[in-house]
């Protein structure tokens, strides 16, 4: 006779290896919690919001609180390098321009939060990065840099399995369910895992999978809509391939009235060859991320490339890679986090969330475990009162 199969449990289950998932899994379980990691396909899956080499790490907001916010996750990151024995932002420093940017007022913000800067006049910057065409005064971040999602994904998944986390991939949950003080989480394919506690960091397919919990009406009803994007970006060589001016290259963020641009090096993605190039939220929208196809479109790539040739003299206007990604924004801009019975949502935004990872964890962990609290900003109460405004 058989013994029966027993389906797995923990304390905590954590729904998303992306970086937030990774991260709220990592500091759960160093705090001595029994943690299970889900994954629908693989931590930094190439088809979500954390995969690749190149996003920029950068301390520039226009509000203090985030500002700030960045100071710290700069400590949690120095942490997790540490760890991991990796170098997970390389630096390369920043430079924010243009009419809707407000250099003056980002200079005054990071003078505020301790952050060393410079305001430079538009000459100024072009001696110093003459690979890029500036329209306004210009703020340059010395500490600013590049961040490997990737890595920094699996640094944290491997942080914590090392603290005893077990980490499911090919595990795509189709529903949640209430089970005595828990819940029962089922996938797709009908395996079960049980849990005490919930977080989702679902990142694009939390749209879809929101239906699926457990969730009071009235919590449900507070969430503000995602909005979900397919994004273009776009690989430029830079026209000198000299190491040393390839690696001068700052990340950039550029908002003028006509085109919101950003663009930074982009690493091995692109086997270091140029800098990576977007249009700021101009991809095609979506309900979900599950509605992604991966296809260019061909009249954006025409859009940046002329934005190249007008802005970017340092690189050849032809890109010889491009990719799509996931985008994702509340209405506000800010990011989601709050919990109720059991269940915590999370959702940073990959817009601007990914330089907040590992405190984003120990935010995720402390709201779950009720032994802190989260900024009242990211608190679904925020953001109704937000948008009622």
């Amino acid at each position: 006779m058989s013994s029966p199969v027993h389906s797995p449990s923990a304390q905590y289950i954590v729904i998303g290896a992306g970086l937030t998932g990774s991260a709220a899994a990592w500091k759960l379980a160093q705090r001595g919690y029994e943690v299970a990691l889900l994954e629908r396909k693989v931590p930094a899956a190439a088809d979500a919001s954390s995969h690749g080499s190149a996003r920029i790490f950068r301390y520039a907001y226009p509000d203090p609180f985030y500002a700030d916010l960045v100071v710290q996750a700069r400590s949690a990151w120095d942490e997790l390098e540490l760890l991991s024995g990796q170098q997970l932002i390389t630096p390369h420093g920043a430079v924010d321009y243009g009419a809707l940017r407000n250099p003056r007022q980002l200079a005054s913000v990071l003078e505020q939060v301790g952050v060393e800067h410079e305001l430079l006049s538009a000459t100024e910057a072009r001696n110093r990065f003459p690979g890029i065409e500036f329209d306004t005064e210009v703020l340059w971040q010395p500490g600013a840099g590049v961040l490997d999602a990737q890595r920094s994904v699996l640094a944290m998944v491997n942080q914590a399995k090392a603290n005893g986390a077990q980490v499911e991939t090919e595990w795509q949950v189709a529903s949640v369910t209430e089970q005595g003080n828990g819940y029962k989480l089922t996938s797709t394919d009908g395996r079960v895992y049980f849990g005490a506690k919930i977080i989702v960091a679902a990142g694009g397919w939390l749209p879809e999978l929101l239906g699926n919990l457990p969730l009071p009406e009235g919590f449900l009803r507070s969430v503000p809509s995602l909005d979900i994007y397919q994004e273009n970006a776009y690989h430029f060589p830079y026209r000198g391939q000299d190491p040393e001016a390839m690696m001068a290259w700052p990340t950039y963020i550029h908002k003028d009235p006509a085109f919101k641009s950003y663009g930074l090096p982009g690493g091995r993605d692109a086997g270091f060859r140029g800098q990576k190039v977007a249009e700021y939220m101009a991809g095609r929208r979506m309900g979900s991320a599950s509605e992604q196809d991966g296809q260019i479109d061909p009249t954006n790539r025409e859009r940046v490339i002329d934005y190249v040739k007008k802005y970017l003299p340092g690189l050849e206007p032809a890109p010889y890679a491009e990719t799509t990604c996931i985008f994702s924004s509340t209405p506000t801009e800010d990011f989601i986090m709050d919990q109720v019975e059991g269940i915590t949502i999370i959702s940073p935004c990959s817009g601007h969330g990914a330089k907040f990872g590992p405190l984003l964890g120990t935010l995720a962990a402390d709201l779950s475990t009720g032994t802190g609290t989260v900024p009242q900003a990211f608190r679904l109460t925020s953001h109704n009162r937000a948008l009622s405004v």
